[in-house]
């Protein structure tokens, strides 16, 4: 059963967990898991995913049950007036704060098909992010003796395809457990101290308007599973609910000599 944050007769809100695909896809025809198909068999009705997530992020995924709901929630996110918000776990320290202005070309699967119509040029991408907690492991990864990670949530303001972990590889503070734009020597450092084989990402808050209320309406998911235990096993548990992290997003300073 998928856990569900939110219903009522016009959306349905779950907790997608890491590793389960939104819907099929042609890269993974092998797979017979999808949350389009869970929900909709859960629910005894038809629902249209107002967004996607990638199958290793874990978090909230927002359904309509009409198609009308499903184009009006489309619009929101078209007109990026949906405010989310990340959680991830990253290589390195990175500044307190700051914002990553970088534009990204489309991302496309192997299986993807592209015609005179799709365009290679790069979209402007803006993401916001702050620093909640940092440690340094004594393990031996790269050149130095030890291994610095930090907590850090993300605030993406456009809506690119894989945006926070190519914005995070672009900073040089990959995602622990990201096999594409990640570092293999870190992810396999966490899978050994922590048995976690997960990307370390995750939807933790999403703002909307109620297409028919015309209310806000606030979702959110816990942690839970593989990063919940790494977080405890960092003392991270409650590091990004405390009231003293709040620094404010600016331009993206220079970065120190050890990231």
């Amino acid at each position: 059963m998928l856990p569900i944050l939110y219903q009522d007769e016009h959306l349905v809100a779950i907790h997608k967990p890491s590793g389960l695909l939104v819907h099929r896809s042609e890269l993974d025809r092998h797979e017979t898991r999808f949350a389009v198909q869970l929900l909709r068999d859960q629910i005894g009705r038809h629902v249209y995913p107002a967004h996607r997530l990638d199958r290793g992020t874990s978090g909230i995924l927002l359904f309509a049950l009409d198609r009308a709901t499903a184009r009006a929630l489309g619009g929101q996110f078209e007109r990026q007036e949906v405010a989310k918000t990340y959680l991830a776990v990253v290589r390195g320290h990175p500044p307190e704060a700051g914002r990553i202005d970088h534009a990204l070309s489309r991302h496309r699967d192997a299986a993807e098909f592209t015609g005179e119509a799709s365009s290679e040029q790069a979209q402007p991408a803006l993401t916001d992010f702050r620093r909640l907690v940092t440690c340094e492991l004594p393990h031996q990864v790269d050149r130095y003796p030890t291994s610095r990670y930090a907590l850090v949530e993300l605030t993406p303001h456009t809506g690119r395809r894989h945006q926070l972990r190519r914005h995070l590889k672009h900073i040089a503070h990959p995602i622990i457990g990201d096999a594409t734009f990640g570092k293999g020597r870190h992810n396999r450092l966490f899978q050994q101290l922590f048995e976690c084989h997960r990307m370390l990402l995750a939807c933790v808050r999403m703002g909307i308007v109620h297409p028919h209320q015309g209310q806000p309406l606030i979702l959110q998911a816990p942690l839970e599973g593989e990063f919940l235990a790494v977080l405890e096993s960092l003392g991270w548990r409650d590091a990004w609910t405390r009231p003293d992290h709040h620094p404010s997003p600016g331009v993206l300073p220079a970065g120190s000599s050890r990231p």
